[in-house]
C-alpha cells in the first residue's frame, strides 16, 4: 500500500493512495497544477489516477477537482449531498454526469483492487465522510475534518495498519490566538476540527499490538 500527503491543512488537502494496480486521490483541494507537481515527485502520472474520493465540499478539499477531473477524465466519488453542494460551486463547472459516482456511509465499494468504505464524520458540511481502504492485504484509515469522535469512529478505523489522523490545534494557543471569535468557536465545536489532545485520545484507542504507521494531518499553520 502507498500513501502520500500532497497537501494538508486549511490552505488545501490532497492525499494520494495507491495499491499495486490502482492509484486514487482523496480530495483535490489545491490547484490541478500543484496536484500534478505533487504526483510527479512520487513518480505518479496524473492520467493513471482512477478515482477521486471526496470527503466534503469545502474549498480546501475541492478547489482543484473540476480542472483535474476534466483534464484526465477521472471519476469522482462523493455522497449525494456533497455532489449537490458541489454543483452550486465554481469548482465543479462542466463536470459531466458520467464522471459522478455516489457513495453512502457504511456501504463499501471497489475501485479495481481497492475495497473502500466511507464512514460518517462530524463536520459542518453536507453529509461528509472519510474513508477506510483495504489495500494489498492491509488497511488504510483516514480521519480528518471531524470535530469529535465516538465509538462508531473507532470501530471504522480499528485494525488500520496505516492511519492518517487530524491533529489540528492546541486548544490554549487557539483561544489566545488571532482568529476571530466565531472562527475559534467553529474550530472548537463538535463539527469543527480535532484538537491535538482529542487526536491523541483517538490514537490511543486505535493502537494495536501490530506494526502501525500514524500520520498527523490538517495541522494548523498558526
Amino acid at each position: 500500500m502507498k500513501l502520500c500527503s500532497i497537501a494538508s491543512g486549511s490552505s488545501g488537502n490532497c492525499i494520494f493512495v495507491g495499491s499495486k494496480n490502482t492509484n486514487l486521490l482523496v480530495d483535490a483541494g489545491i490547484s490541478a497544477k500543484k496536484i500534478e507537481q505533487g504526483l510527479s515527485l512520487i513518480d505518479i502520472k496524473p492520467d493513471t489516477i482512477q478515482g477521486i474520493l471526496v470527503t466534503h465540499e469545502h474549498s480546501d478539499h475541492v478547489q482543484g477537482i473540476g480542472v483535474i477531473a476534466r483534464r484526465y477524465h477521472i471519476p469522482i466519488y462523493a455522497t449525494y449531498e456533497t455532489i449537490v453542494a458541489l454543483r452550486k460551486s465554481s469548482y465543479f463547472r462542466d463536470i459531466s454526469d458520467e464522471l459522478i459516482n455516489y457513495v453512502e456511509a457504511d456501504k463499501s465499494f471497489m475501485i479495481n483492487d481497492i475495497n473502500i468504505e466511507p464512514f460518517s464524520i462530524s463536520h459542518d458540511a453536507s453529509n461528509p465522510v472519510c474513508y477506510t481502504m483495504q489495500i494489498d492485504g492491509g488497511k488504510v484509515g483516514i480521519a480528518t475534518d471531524l470535530g469529535k469522535f465516538d465509538d462508531y469512529t473507532i470501530s471504522k478505523l480499528s485494525g488500520s495498519d496505516l492511519l492518517m489522523i487530524e491533529a489540528n490545534h492546541d486548544i490554549n494557543m487557539l483561544l489566545v490566538g488571532k482568529y476571530p471569535y466565531y472562527l475559534k468557536q467553529r474550530i472548537l465545536g463538535d463539527k469543527g476540527h480535532l484538537s491535538n489532545d482529542t487526536s491523541a485520545d483517538l490514537i490511543s484507542k486505535l493502537i494495536s499490538g501490530k506494526k502501525q504507521h500514524i500520520i498527523l494531518a490538517h495541522l494548523s499553520k498558526e
